[in-house]
């Protein structure tokens, strides 16, 4: 009796590309992420109302590995708000769509919106 796998990467447990070892025994380091630079990033913004009449600045369209944490604490800083990252969504608080703008720019990033 055959198996319907038999020599196919199916058939056997997969294993570590850098060390040989099995996924599951293997200690190596997970791979570094690549950042994206800012000119190979299009940043869409826009000022969205939230509950109770909050106003947002919205980002769309950055790269979760392009460094948003120091991106993020720089918007802040220019705009004197607070602000978070979540769901691929960058937000500051209140309508700040113009320093938000030239600050992207700035930076590199190309800017729609």
């Amino acid at each position: 009796m055959t198996r319907l796998f038999a020599g196919t990467p199916f058939d056997r447990p997969p294993k570590c590309e850098a060390c040989g070892e099995l996924v599951q025994a293997c200690v190596c380091p997970p791979p570094e992420p690549e950042r994206v630079p800012p000119q190979r990033q299009r940043v869409k913004i826009a000022i969205e109302k939230r509950k109770r009449g909050k106003v947002v600045t919205a980002l769309r369209g950055l790269s979760a590995e392009g460094g948003t944490a120091d991106l993020l604490s720089r918007l802040k800083s220019v705009c004197g708000a607070g602000g978070t990252f979540k769901d691929g969504i960058l937000e500051i608080q209140g309508d700040h769509g113009d320093r938000v703008r030239a600050t992207l720019s700035q930076l590199g990033y190309r800017v729609d919106g």
